[in-house]
């Protein structure tokens, strides 16, 4: 997947092309005029003003002085801050190590009061044990990370679970029941987490269901996701880390969450499910 990939992302550089379209017309330049003062070919222009093309900070710049509105410069290289956040490939994410990517969602967990996840291949981060975690990290870092912060990474999503026992949040978490039995860090490792969705299930706060295997499922597994409030998603895939914000978008995971929702099971059916993952490990 790509930023082209998403309609939220492709519908914010859309309107960044917009709002550079109108300042080429604004000043009364012709697309070839504003190439030839910027020292670009016109097709360059023509792609920039139809979103095909992002530009480059450094293109913002060169069409503001065209322009003779150098004064817009810093907004629309903000704007173009945000589209590009919309897609992050994992290296770009994971540069520094995994610390500062934990770190840098700290504030929208914060300020979020309902959370919804969906997670068909491990338990979600917020209701992981430490050893878990260590066990999620790690694979992630042996795979695609050079540096090795993995310890600090784990202190700072353990540090973040705080929000289930602080302030006025709700949580819904959904797993498929392969999630119980997929091996991660071991059986010792698995016995600990199963142990602690137990715990963490009968929170009031927390809604906690499990997918069972069937032969006739209406809906099947789709990515992992996250839907804070009704204001963002995001999605983990292979390649990157996708932000949504559009709102038809954010509403279609939305419905995706409900569909998946029931077909799930919770309270003592979901306990059986999972004390019986504990049984076979034991």
């Amino acid at each position: 997947m790509s930023v082209s990939g998403s309609s939220s992302a492709q519908a914010a550089r859309q309107v960044l092309a917009d709002r550079l379209r109108e300042l080429c017309r604004d000043a009364g330049l012709e697309g070839k005029q504003l190439a030839q003062a910027c020292g670009w070919h016109a097709s360059k222009v023509s792609r920039i003003m139809t979103g095909k093309t992002s530009p480059s900070a450094d293109d913002i710049r060169a069409w503001c002085r065209a322009c003779g509105a150098e004064d817009q410069t810093d907004n629309l290289v903000a704007s173009l801050r945000v589209v590009e956040g919309m897609w992050v490939e994992w290296h770009r994410m994971e540069r520094s190590g995994l610390k500062q990517a934990q770190e840098s969602v700290r504030e929208l967990y914060e300020r979020t009061r309902r959370f919804r996840a969906y997670s068909p291949g491990f338990v979600p981060g917020l209701i992981q044990t430490c050893g878990y975690t260590e066990a999620v990290l790690r694979a992630v870092q042996q795979r695609r990370v050079a540096t090795d912060d993995v310890a600090d990474a784990v202190a700072v999503r353990m540090e973040r679970q705080r929000v289930l026992h602080e302030g006025n949040h709700q949580f819904a978490f959904l797993m498929e029941a392969t999630v119980l039995a997929n091996g991660l860090g071991g059986d010792e490792v698995q016995a600990e987490q199963l142990e602690h969705l137990l715990t963490v299930g009968s929170l009031p706060n927390v809604s906690l269901g499990v997918v069972p295997k069937r032969t006739n499922r209406t809906r099947m597994p789709v990515e992992g996701f996250w839907i804070y409030d009704t204001a963002q998603d995001n999605v983990e895939l292979v390649s990157g880390h996708l932000t949504i914000t559009q709102p038809r978008e954010v509403a279609a995971y939305a419905d995706t969450f409900a569909q998946l929702a029931d077909l799930a099971v919770y309270g003592a059916q979901a306990r059986a499910l999972i004390t019986t993952a504990l049984d076979a490990l034991r």
